[in-house]
Formats: C-alpha cells, sequence, structure tokens
C-alpha cells in the first residue's frame, strides 16, 4: 500500500474522527517519526499525503476515512503536521 503503515492510518483516522486539534495532532505524529530526521519526517509526510490522494473508495473506506478527510489531510503542505 505505497509504505504506508495501516497502524499508522487508523490512529490517525480514529484522531479525525474525534476532532482533535493539530496541537495534539502533532504530538502524536512526532512521536510516530521520532527516529527520522526532519527531512526524513517531510519525505514521509510528502510521499504518505501523496499516497492517500490515491486511495480508491474501497480503501479510504477500509481504513475508515472518508474521501474529504483524505483530502483535507493529503493536501496538506509536506512541513505541516
Amino acid at each position: 500500500m505505497n509504505g504506508l503503515s495501516d497502524v499508522r492510518l487508523t490512529l490517525h483516522s480514529q484522531e479525525l474522527v474525534q476532532g482533535r486539534d493539530n496541537e495534539a495532532r502533532g504530538t502524536v505524529m512526532r512521536n510516530a517519526l521520532s527516529g527520522l530526521s526532519r527531512w526524513d519526517r517531510f519525505w514521509q509526510r510528502l510521499h504518505t499525503r501523496k499516497a492517500l490522494l490515491s486511495l480508491t473508495a474501497d480503501q479510504l473506506k477500509d481504513i475508515g476515512l472518508t474521501r474529504e478527510q483524505a483530502l483535507e489531510e493529503g493536501l496538506k503542505p509536506f512541513w505541516r503536521i
């Protein structure tokens, strides 16, 4: 699935459903990628967000995201958490 982690997508979809603010979401994402350098994290975000945009409706349903949620996350610039 283009290198996307099912666990990470599941956790992220739960955060979107709960409506957490950007600060809480940023803390979770920073902790998930703490072993990577800043550029590696940017690269990871860029590729995972592009992959999220390319998922089909069935794949989005499998991970618990709507098309609108996928677009919201997928269209963020790589430097935003």
